[in-house]
């Protein structure tokens, strides 16, 4: 894990030392990049997924990059085991700067929704939409205290129609508009709230349902990276009061000839 790139391009050296970031589905993909991003930037990390092994390896790369990692297995549509996190994370480090929000699942793609189980929506909603409200809710009283950021994961799919995953989609235009409405909320006690939507990016994502995941499906030499996405969190992220992120679109610089 040591070996894989922290970000874009080199970190921006302590841009968050004294800080402390919970970064959940941290196990892969987004979630494990930007928290070695985060780290390298000198941030301690407290690292939260279903699976306990991949998410171990995850802070042991952190902590590789000389910063204090916390791995906490939760599973996010459990509030009590969200709230736990967090308590664990002040208890920890007295003191929470970050979130990000990372965790996310999809259905199968191609799937008539009169044949798609029922089960998978609710899983869909259950880690995208539940997920995502009680790890926003846990969290919002420690990043008040220190005027902190709390950025959400969205995805292109959050702004335009998806014909071949339309449960995943909407869970992200929900996101979006939850995302929008907490800053409208809390924005004026000092929380920084953003979004950032990234097109297509090859990790695994779709291991649960699909047959194919994302890095089995898309090309990487023309699609965004994991570590694209942890420098525009941690661009966002890094941001003070009274400055703040509102969204933020990163996109393959074709993106648009697809329409």
């Amino acid at each position: 894990m040591s070996g894989e790139p922290v970000g874009g391009g080199e970190p921006d050296d302590g841009a968050f030392a004294g800080r402390v970031a919970l970064v959940t589905g941290a196990s892969g993909g987004i979630g494990a990049a930007t928290a070695r991003r985060l780290a390298a930037d000198g941030a301690s990390v407290v690292l939260a997924a279903r699976s306990e092994e991949p998410l171990t390896a995850v802070a042991e790369s952190c902590r590789e990059r000389d910063a204090a990692a916390l791995a906490v297995p939760t599973d996010v549509t459990d509030d009590g085991a969200v709230e736990a996190l967090v308590a664990a994370t002040t208890e920890r480090f007295g003191r929470l700067d970050v979130v990000v929000v990372a965790a996310g699942v999809g259905e199968e793609r191609d799937r008539s929704l009169d044949s798609l189980p029922v089960e998978q929506f609710r899983r869909v909603t259950r880690t995208n939409v539940d997920g995502t409200f009680h790890t926003a809710r846990a969290a919002l009283p420690a990043l008040r205290a220190t005027e902190g950021s709390l950025v959400f994961v969205g995805s292109f799919k959050g702004k335009y129609p998806s014909a071949s995953t339309p449960v995943y989609a909407a869970s992200k235009w929900w996101l979006r508009g939850f995302a929008a409405s907490v800053a409208a909320r809390v924005g004026p006690e000092g929380v920084g709230v953003t979004v950032v939507n990234p097109s297509g990016v090859p990790t695994g994502f779709g291991s649960e349902f699909r047959d194919a995941t994302n890095a089995d499906r898309l090309d990487p030499e023309t699609e965004l990276d994991a570590t694209d996405v942890a420098d525009a969190v941690a661009f966002a992220a890094r941001q003070e009061s009274p400055a703040t992120v509102t969204e933020l679109d990163l996109n393959r610089r074709d993106i648009l000839a697809r329409f």
